[in-house]
């Protein structure tokens, strides 16, 4: 079996945002080769699956400029500096929703890019949720739509086109006991 180890040679910084940054590194392979390789470099994010019971599931629907449509889909947000996921999930089902989880539990870690970006996205099932006495407030980026469907009619919008993002399509798929949970760290 051949080894997959690799070795950086030297990375550098080319794009610093507020959400990643992208560097570019020179990397031996196993084989001795040097190669260039890109990588998106992310500090993690929430899934979360909010639901007020279990045959229910609220998603939000808003507008993704990246793929330039609106779509449904479970809240989630990135970890702030130094932010604890568990903490990150209470944070953004206040902010994305409206409503405070009286329980979450951690359903998995998945990497939805592996090929380019280290991104770690967390998923939480979202329980016992009850009205926060104030309101958190939403990223000023973000107009957000939140409304609560049935398991059933989630899997039709994801059949109808409307859930198209494959955060979405596990998340549901994991709460409806069709993918088991994950054990990934």
């Amino acid at each position: 079996m051949p080894s997959h180890a690799v070795t950086p040679k030297r990375a550098r910084i080319v794009f610093a945002g507020r959400i990643f940054t992208v560097e570019t590194s020179q990397v031996q392979m196993a084989t001795g080769r040097t190669v260039a390789m890109e990588v998106v470099r992310h500090r993690g994010s929430v899934v979360l699956v909010p639901q007020p019971d279990p045959a229910h599931v609220i998603l939000i629907r808003q507008y993704r400029f990246v793929i330039n449509r609106t779509i449904w889909e479970l809240p989630a947000g990135s970890l702030e500096q130094g932010e604890a996921p568990h903490r990150a999930a209470r944070r953004e089902c206040e902010e994305e929703i409206g409503l405070r989880p009286g329980r979450i539990e951690r359903l998995g870690v998945y990497f939805p890019t592996p090929g380019f970006c280290d991104e770690r996205m967390v998923f939480y099932a979202c329980r016992d949720l009850s009205r926060p006495a104030k309101p958190a407030a939403q990223d000023e980026d973000e107009q957000i739509e939140p409304r609560t469907f049935t398991l059933r009619q989630a899997w039709a919008l994801v059949r109808a086109g409307k859930i198209v993002d494959m955060k979405t399509v596990l998340g549901l798929a994991m709460v409806s006991g069709k993918v088991p949970l994950a054990a990934t760290k």
